[in-house]
């Protein structure tokens, strides 16, 4: 099998750099300047133990990478956002008997990917990573990488599910097979809803009643809209599991903030916060309850992404009494 990693950057980098490093055949798909550096000088890939140099192969394109149905695995890396427009030209390359795995934050991804081609995987990403600067992705994990559990969409596993968690168990990443992955999914959802605090606050604050507010509203909300979400999983105990992953500094300097604060620290543009904060939003309204929190958070990530403003612009306090004042 071999392994297609389709958006190169934090996550996709590294899972790329691990299954590389322990045999498998792969081929990343990254673009602009990110590609070119791979390109001319290979993917440098650092942890708290590793400064490596990692000739993996690479493509701009999907129609480049040479896709086959027979032999390929699309492992789905991109923001949500991008998801769609990178999955068409995924089919119009290979056609819709390529499996595609959903390696992304959010719930959306697989009921798109599922419109495209026959099979489809879901995975909760749990990964302390960081790619800020073309070229470069980081893993600060020094004893395990991070934890990919994998399942079928929209339940069940199955061979190619169990194929990959063992590709990944042996490229220092834990996994483990999931029957119903969508619910998994839907609590690392929760979780993620302080990916915005990130973005607009900064990673250092102390924002703990916000998040709070945001995870305690999405749960009211997925609860409502009648979606099962696994509580009893550990997903939420991130300070537990990175110290038994043993996460630390690369270089002297610590992991800054999570996906969303690095695409407002690139200024790419973008952000996957309509399919984060935006899906409880989305199901708030479907099933008729408020959600104001979220909604706030939602818009003030667009609002520093098209301001071009740092994270830190605006404190939690700041936040918390604009929520107070309706």
């Amino acid at each position: 099998m071999r392994f297609v990693i389709l958006g190169a950057g934090a996550v996709g980098g590294v899972v790329g750099a691990r299954l590389h490093q322990s045999g498998h055949d792969v081929i990343l798909i990254a673009r602009g300047a990110h590609h070119d550096a791979i390109r001319a000088a290979g993917l440098r890939f650092e942890t708290p133990q590793e400064q490596l140099t990692l000739r993996i192969p690479v493509a701009a394109t999907a129609s480049a990478a040479g896709l086959d149905s027979t032999r390929d695995l699309v492992l789905l890396c991109t923001k949500s956002q991008d998801t769609w427009s990178a999955l068409e030209a995924v089919r119009a390359a290979a056609g819709r008997r390529l499996p595609v795995a959903c390696l992304q934050n959010g719930v959306e991804n697989e009921r798109v990917a599922a419109r495209l081609f026959d099979e489809v995987l879901g995975a909760v990403v749990l990964l302390p990573c960081a790619h800020l600067e073309p070229g470069v992705v980081q893993a600060f994990g020094a004893e395990v990488t991070g934890s990919i559990d994998v399942g079928r969409y929209p339940g069940g596993t199955g061979a190619l599910t169990r194929a990959l968690c063992r590709a990944l168990a042996a490229s220092r990443i834990e996994s483990v097979a999931r029957e119903e992955i969508m619910r998994f999914k839907h609590q690392k959802l929760l979780t993620n809803l302080g990916n915005a605090v990130q973005a607009v606050c900064g990673p250092e604050v102390d924002a703990a009643e916000l998040r709070a507010r945001l995870v305690d509203e999405g749960r009211a909300v997925l609860r409502a809209a009648g979606i099962d979400v696994d509580e009893t999983s550990d997903i939420a105990a991130v300070r537990a599991r990175w110290e038994r992953w043993g996460v630390g500094e690369i270089a002297g300097r610590a992991r800054g903030g999570g996906s969303t604060w690095q695409s407002v620290v690139r200024g790419t543009g973008h952000v996957e916060t309509d399919y984060l904060n935006g899906e409880i939003v989305l199901r708030a309204r479907q099933a008729g309850v408020p959600a104001p929190a979220n909604r706030l958070l939602q818009e003030l990530v667009h609002e520093a992404v098209r301001e071009r403003r740092p994270p830190g612009w605006i404190t939690p306090e700041q936040v918390l009494a604009r929520l107070e004042a309706g």
